[in-house]
Order: C-alpha cells, then structure tokens, then sequence
C-alpha cells in the first residue's frame, strides 16, 4: 500500500489531483490498476493515503516539545520552530504541494485532515507565542496573528527570497541563512533593552522626583 501511496503522492504533486489518473499511479508504482482497487476504493482515498504517509513524518522534534511545555526562552526555542519550518520547506516540499491541491481541489475533506494533522502543531506554537506575550518576553502583539505570520513567511521564504534577489541573489540552504533569519525574528519580537538611556529616562534619572 505504502508503494502505491508514494507513487501517487509523486504524480499528485506534480500534475494536481484531477489530472492524474489511477493508471498512471499503477505505472508508477509498477502494478496492475485492479491491484490498486483490491487496496483502495477510489483514488480519493490512494490521495488521502499518500498525504497521511507523507505526514507521519511530520513531528516535532522532543527538544522543540520539551521547551514548549518547559516555557524555555524565545532565544531558545524560536530557533528550533524556524528550523522545523526550514526542513519542512527543503525536505518535505512534496507534503507542502499536496497540501495545497488538498486545499484548492478537495476543499471539504481537507479541512478535517489538516484540523487533526497540521492544527496541533500550529496551536502549540501559538500557545506559545501567547505564554511569552504575557510574561512579557515577547512584544505586546496578538499571537495568532504573530504565528501565522511566523509559519507563513517561513515556509515561503525561500522563495520570496529568489524573486527579489533575482539570478544574483539566491536563497542558499546554509546555516548562515537560517542565523540571519532567526535573528531577523528575535529582533523583530523579543524586547531589548536599549543600548543608551534614552533622554527623557536620563533627565528623570539626574533629576528625579
């Protein structure tokens, strides 16, 4: 079953859903069509297996849970969300682009498929944000908001990245890369004390009360 899935989830991502038939995905995966249908009713289900074995790879890692519940510091654990963002991006882009044919071509059932696969995670994340907002750790920002921009610029990056550079500046998979953008984030949320009072704290320090 899971070579079937596999061929299918290969040919759906390249061509959509409604293009690719059950004989090209038997020819794929090196079978006969009526050995597909004794394991699968409908290509719909071969869609949804293949989207469910591309997605028992998708877990966080125990670190990055470990300091979610633990409430570790943004410094600590923003990284390893951008991370786990990355990897998803380079070495599960083909989740990514049956995803989006989920989406777009079948609307109504992916809904309930994401709710139970991809929701948690995205919920952890903004819980966190949420605990670290209010504990002052992050800027008074409204969470959801902050995790769906976090999620959603992550995992485009790379591309936005490559139209704005052009051929001259293209988006490299390094560690240098994933540096600058992790400390583009901890700028752009977590406090920081400035670097020199500013004048009013000055003057109210010199001559106080």
């Amino acid at each position: 079953m899971d070579k079937i899935a596999q061929a299918a989830g290969n040919l759906i991502a390249r061509q959509g859903y409604n293009a690719t038939s059950t004989r090209e995905i038997a020819q794929l995966a090196d079978v006969s069509e009526n050995t597909i249908f004794r394991h699968f009713d409908h290509k719909e289900d071969i869609f949804w297996a293949a989207i469910h074995l591309q997605l028992t790879g998708l877990k966080p890692t125990w670190d990055l849970l470990n300091g979610i519940a633990q409430g570790d510091s943004p410094d600590v654990v923003l990284p390893k969300i951008i991370e786990m963002l990355e990897d998803t991006v380079v070495y599960r882009s083909e989740l990514l682009r049956l995803i989006a044919i989920a989406i777009i071509e079948l609307p109504t059932k992916a809904d309930g498929l994401l709710s139970q696969s991809i929701s948690p995670i995205f919920s952890a994340i903004s819980q966190y944000l949420e605990m670290n907002v209010r504990n002052g750790k992050i800027r008074d920002l409204d969470s959801t908001i902050l995790a769906s921009v976090l999620i959603t610029t992550t995992l485009t990056h790379p591309g936005i990245y490559n139209l704005i550079g052009g051929k001259n500046l293209l988006y490299s998979n390094s560690q240098e890369q994933h540096r600058k953008y992790v400390r583009f984030w901890l700028d752009l949320i977590v406090p920081r004390m400035p670097a020199y009072p500013s004048p009013i704290a000055r003057l109210t320090e010199e001559h106080p009360g």
